[in-house]
């Protein structure tokens, strides 16, 4: 057995299981124009269901726009398990079931983890404000990193502070910076047209 199989066996068997990332699910439909008041009450039902089920992080529903009948249904869970125990279970199987005649069309999307940094709305704002807010993010992180904790480890090699570097910064973004500034610039992020 060569050394890269070795370690590559020795890895999958002790690798420790990744953390659990909050996964969103965004389904839209287009609903039949004679099936809007039924289907808005189907769908605050549903969300409802959903809002109350375990690992639940929230449900909500986006409207159409004016010329438009595609509704959007978010839902947002602590992890992949939550949310597929939510999709096999018999609550949302008798909804899905009650549905079907109302609409034409559905599509499932789901983000997960650092994918959803960005989650954008059918008009997105401009690529460059996404640039400045993540630019800012890694700022916020890296100034008081350099700062205040770099100076006490210049004795660790290179590799070492790199690799601590980075983790701070990743984990910061995802967790908390990112989620932080997306919430607060929310508007200036995605202006209306």
């Amino acid at each position: 057995m060569s050394v890269p199989l070795r370690l590559r066996a020795r890895i999958g068997a002790d690798a420790p299981a990744s953390p659990a990332q909050p996964v969103t699910v965004t389904v839209a439909r287009t609903v039949r124009p004679d099936r809007r008041e039924a289907f808005e009450r189907w769908a605050e039902n549903v969300l409802a269901v959903a809002a109350g089920y375990p690992g639940n992080l929230g449900a909500t529903m986006l409207r159409p726009g004016p010329d438009s009948s595609e509704y959007h249904l978010v839902y947002r869970f602590v992890d992949d398990d939550s949310l597929a125990a939510w999709e096999r279970s018999s609550e949302r199987r008798s909804a899905l079931a009650h549905v079907e005649d109302m609409v034409d069309e559905a599509r499932y999307a789901r983000v997960a983890g650092l994918e959803s940094f960005f989650t954008r709305g059918p008009q997105p704002g401009p690529r460059w404000r996404m640039t400045l807010l993540t630019i800012a993010a890694v700022f916020l992180i890296t100034s008081p990193l350099q700062q205040f904790v770099m100076p006490h480890l210049a004795g660790w090699p290179l590799e070492a502070r790199l690799l601590l570097s980075a983790t701070v910064v990743v984990i910061g973004m995802a967790y908390v910076v990112m989620p932080t500034l997306t919430r607060l610039f929310a508007r200036w992020l995605h202006p209306r047209r």
